[in-house]
């Protein structure tokens, strides 16, 4: 007897509604049986189909698929229970168009205090999903248990990560007690436990590897800029073409996190690159601009990485932030003292830390590049390959 594929069941929240995820090996039939649910849809970040999360479609499931699969529903709780209990237990946030505005006074708060961009969207982000979880109550007339009980919908339902937690905590706080004067936060919310993760990096070969794959001039500015300066994204699209400093080797990062200034290594390499950059694309203001010449975005950047390490062949998820901690990683394996590497990121917040972390621009300045260091080396144990940046084939009709 021919086994039944196995057709799994997940009630989880996605994008604030209550959704019922049904999980399979690829199957045409079985995509026709899961179309035919009215409001069925596909999600790429999930992987999988999803439907309201209703007992009428937990038993239309059973019934279509009966036959054909088997059922595993261990990811649907309460499934045997009745379901206005099951509403209770699971909060459903009201949809922005039906919530209160997040409070004016708190975004201009936010902005006197120059919070950057991101911080400000995320924390607003996070009390406007909080004003439509406690709907119809209002900000200023709640109790510490329903902050506590959307943290546990946050951690429970979404099962959101203890970073997206801490960023929750954070805005709320950020709200209660600067904006309502509210004393007692800290003390009565729990943190979660810190997670000890290590940076995630790529090798040397790599970091080239993508590099070379790009034929458009502006994408392989981008990611050789990240790489071989150990710059943010944020950094990155902040640069003005004054920041560089061709004479001294250097390029000034201004306004980076924490809203320090601080000077790092500009690669002989990407020296080279930008006056052919600079060439091709004149820049205006911004050094890497889009389109009509406004700041370039995250996303472009973020696409622009994707489509460099899935042409190179890395299976991982590359990031920005993944080439900076790899700038940092090959120093440290070529022998850098910790203490250059901290000032060239940025790092060092405590004041012990600045004491070791502090070194002069023209100390820095003799720095060489883990890019550079890696492209020499390869020159001289090959000859027969030229590894300089500006012999890559370069395609600069795109954008």
């Amino acid at each position: 007897m021919k086994k039944l594929p196995t057709v799994s069941l997940e009630a989880n929240y996605f994008k604030n509604e209550n959704r019922l995820f049904v999980r399979f090996q690829y199957n045409e039939d079985f995509i026709a049986l899961i179309k035919s649910f009215d409001d069925a849809r596909w999600s790429n970040s999930q992987k999988a189909w999803h439907i309201e999360n209703i007992p009428q479609n937990l038993k239309a499931i059973f019934s279509a698929f009966k036959g054909k699969a088997l059922i595993d529903a261990s990811g649907v709780p309460f499934k045997n229970r009745d379901y206005t209990k099951q509403k209770t237990t699971l909060k459903k946030v009201v949809p922005k168009t039906e919530r209160p505005n997040i409070p004016e006074e708190f975004l201009l708060f936010l902005k006197r205090r120059r919070y950057s961009e991101n911080t400000i969207k995320t924390y607003c982000t996070f009390l406007s999903e909080f004003i439509g979880f406690i709907f119809p109550k209002l900000l200023d007339s709640i109790e510490f248990n329903d902050i506590k009980r959307y943290l546990n919908f946050l951690v429970n339902s979404k099962k959101v990560s203890s970073s997206t937690q801490n960023q929750a905590i954070n805005a709320l706080k950020c709200y209660y007690q600067n904006i309502l004067r509210w004393e007692r936060f800290s003390i009565d919310i729990e943190r979660p436990r810190k997670e000890k993760k290590l940076p995630k990096v790529i090798s040397e070969h790599e970091v080239l590897r993508m590099i070379q794959s790009c034929d458009n001039l502006k994408h392989k500015f981008i990611i050789c800029a990240l790489y071989s300066a150990g710059l943010r994204m944020g950094e990155l699209l902040s640069l003005r073409k004054e920041d560089i400093f061709l004479d001294k080797n250097l390029i000034f990062v201004r306004g980076g996190k924490g809203k320090k200034d601080r000077t790092t290594i500009l690669s002989e390499n990407l020296k080279k690159l930008l006056f052919m950059y600079i060439q091709n694309y004149n820049p205006n203001y911004w050094l890497i601009e889009g389109v009509n010449r406004s700041k370039y975005s995250a996303t472009s950047v973020n696409r622009v990485i994707k489509s460099a390490a899935k042409k190179a062949s890395i299976g991982r998820n590359v990031s920005a932030h993944m080439l900076r901690h790899s700038f940092a990683t090959h120093l440290l394996e070529q022998g850098l003292d910790l203490r250059y590497i901290q000032q060239l990121l940025g790092h060092g917040s405590s004041k012990t830390t600045e004491v070791y972390t502090h070194v002069s621009s023209k100390s820095l300045a003799k720095i060489k590049s883990p890019l550079d260091t890696f492209l020499e080396t390869q020159n001289t144990n090959n000859k027969q390959i030229n590894y300089s940046l500006d012999k890559v084939n370069i395609n600069s009709t795109g954008v």
